[in-house]
C-alpha cells in the first residue's frame, strides 16, 4: 500500500495572477492536500528552489513544478533548461502549463525535459478538472521521489 505525504509541495512559476488564483482555487478544492508556493518569474523561482533568499531558507523541495512558458525575463523554456541541468533539481517532475497549443512549444519542452505538457482551457471549470487530473496522476498514481 502507498504512503500518503501528509501535504504535497507544487511550486507555480506563473506572472499572470488569474491564472495564478485560479490554480490555487483548484488545488484547493481537490482531493490532495497542497500547499501552493507561487513564484512570477525565474528569479523568484530559484531563489526558493536554491534557497538562495533568506526568506526561503527553510523552503521545502516541491514535489512538483507547474511551469507557465511565456513569463517576464526568462522563458519557461529557460527555466526548463535550467531545472535539468542542475543536478539538484532535475528529478523534480515539471508539468508545463501553458496557453500555448503550438506543437513547437510542447515539442521543445519535452525535448528540453518537461514531464507533462498541459494546455490551459479558457472555461474554469474545464482549466480545475485539468488541475484536478494532474493532480490525481502525480499525487495518486505515479510513485515520486522521497
Amino acid at each position: 500500500m502507498r504512503q500518503a505525504v501528509p501535504t504535497y509541495h507544487i511550486l507555480l512559476i506563473e506572472d499572470d495572477p488569474a491564472d495564478a488564483g485560479l490554480v490555487r482555487i483548484a488545488l484547493r478544492r481537490g482531493r490532495f492536500p497542497v500547499a501552493l508556493h507561487h513564484a512570477r518569474n525565474a528569479a523568484e523561482a530559484f531563489a526558493f528552489l536554491r534557497r538562495s533568499d533568506p526568506e526561503q531558507a527553510q523552503a521545502p523541495r516541491p514535489h512538483l513544478i507547474l511551469l507557465d512558458l511565456n513569463l517576464p525575463g526568462r522563458s519557461g523554456h529557460e527555466i526548463l533548461l535550467d531545472l535539468k541541468k542542475d543536478e539538484g533539481l532535475r528529478g523534480i517532475p515539471v508539468v508545463v502549463l501553458s496557453t500555448s497549443e503550438a506543437e513547437r512549444d510542447i515539442a521543445s519542452s519535452y525535448a528540453l525535459g518537461a514531464n507533462s505538457f498541459v494546455s490551459k482551457p479558457m472555461d474554469a471549470d474545464e482549466f480545475a478538472r485539468h488541475i484536478h487530473g494532474v493532480q490525481d496522476y502525480w499525487f495518486d498514481i505515479v510513485r515520486l521521489p522521497v
